[in-house]
């Protein structure tokens, strides 16, 4: 997954430019810083069972909850069985953008399947704002 940030690159790169920061070095970090903190929205939405466009996710089937109550899971919808699938969440960046993705093949088909019935992997408009502020309080 990736997200955009709007900003005006030439008034940052002056910025950093009076600052004698490295302008490539600086975007990197605060991606980098920003992409994690977006892992970090993700897992404790997901973990409260809220999906990115709002509402609880939908309930577990019955047959899945009786199954999930044999293995002593819980009932509550949080898309967390072992908690490999959201534990294998990692980011990468670039002098010019991040990306959110799974580290495991298996554990990105989980959270396909998962996200296609509970979206869970995105951003609503509050989240990319708190993400905006994050990446500006770090390119700084």
């Amino acid at each position: 997954m990736q997200f955009n940030i709007n900003a005006s690159v030439n008034k940052i790169e002056k910025a950093l430019k009076k600052k004698g920061k490295d302008v490539k070095q600086s975007f990197k970090r605060a991606l980098s810083i920003t992409a994690q903190q977006g892992i970090n929205i993700i897992e404790d939405r997901t973990q409260s069972g809220v999906g990115y466009k709002g509402g609880m996710f939908k309930p577990y089937t019955e047959k899945y909850r009786i199954f999930r109550k044999k293995k002593g899971r819980g009932k509550d919808v949080d898309l967390q069985f072992t908690g490999r699938m959201l534990g294998s969440m990692t980011s990468k960046a670039t002098g010019k953008k991040a990306t959110i993705f799974f580290t495991r093949g298996e554990e990105a088909k989980k959270a396909a399947m998962n996200d296609k019935k509970r979206p869970f992997f995105g951003f609503n408009r509050q989240e990319e704002r708190q993400l905006a502020k994050v990446f500006f309080r770090y390119i700084k």
